[in-house]
């Protein structure tokens, strides 16, 4: 399969044309040196593609001819958001990376009793993870942007996530409850992913959650870390929804 440059726009066609501007054109004239007549793949974010031939390169911009537009096809049949305790180091960068790599549409980092990682500003941070998952989203093929949230309390993560069809809380601590009995009765449209941080949910929270609607699973008898964790999570449900 031959695999066309990507690249995500924001606006829909006109009489038949797409435009790519900025950074996007500078990537495709300067940087992979694309000439008139070559096949380009433009996509909205939103679950369309349209496949292109390039008119035109000019300094700032370049034209695309739209040859047809059509869903697309590397998406997940569920919607997944996954709710990842802030970790320390830059290894939310990993995480975000590999969840988009995996299909996830939202990710919310939020902050757990026993986050080792509390920073009082963490909008730049955001930033830098929202453009790591706009270049994983290209490299990987997505039809939907992922979306990186900005960091929200426990609370209010528990309560978010509960309103998912299928909602998971990922408990190191838990002994009755296995991921595939939880699957077992089928994966829901919408799925959501709790992950803990690297010291592990406080009892407190872990009560909180399944309050709060969420199902209390285990990963199994290891202890993962919590950059492996959503790695094996969502493989998981992926397989057991059908993707894989």
């Amino acid at each position: 399969m031959i695999v066309m440059p990507r690249f995500f726009v924001a606006e829909q066609p006109e009489n038949g044309v797409l435009t790519l501007r900025g950074e996007n054109a500078h990537h495709a004239g300067r940087v992979l040196r694309l000439r008139p007549g070559e096949p380009v793949t433009l996509c909205d974010g939103k679950g369309t593609d349209f496949d292109c031939t390039i008119a035109s390169v000019e300094k700032e911009s370049v034209v695309c001819h739209v040859q047809r537009s059509h869903p697309t096809e590397t998406e997940p049949k569920q919607q997944l958001t996954l709710f990842m305790a802030l970790p320390k180091g830059d290894k939310m960068e990993f995480i975000v990376q590999k969840a988009v790599e995996l299909g996830v549409r939202e990710i919310v980092p939020y902050l757990s009793k026993n986050c080792v990682s509390r920073p009082d500003k963490t909008e730049k941070k955001v930033e830098r993870w929202q453009k790591i998952a706009l270049e994983a989203a290209k490299q990987c093929g997505r039809g939907y942007l992922p979306a990186v949230g900005a960091v929200v309390s426990f609370e209010q993560a528990a309560a978010q996530a509960a309103q998912s069809e299928t909602a998971l809380f990922f408990y190191e601590n838990e002994r009755q409850t296995g991921l595939r009995d939880a699957l077992s009765d089928g994966v829901g449209k919408t799925v959501s992913l709790v992950i803990g941080p690297e010291g592990g949910f406080a009892p407190v929270e872990a009560e909180l959650a399944v309050r709060t609607g969420l199902t209390s699973v285990s990963l199994g008898t290891r202890i993962l870390r919590c950059e492996t964790a959503p790695v094996a999570a969502l493989a998981a449900v992926l397989y057991a929804g059908g993707n894989m």
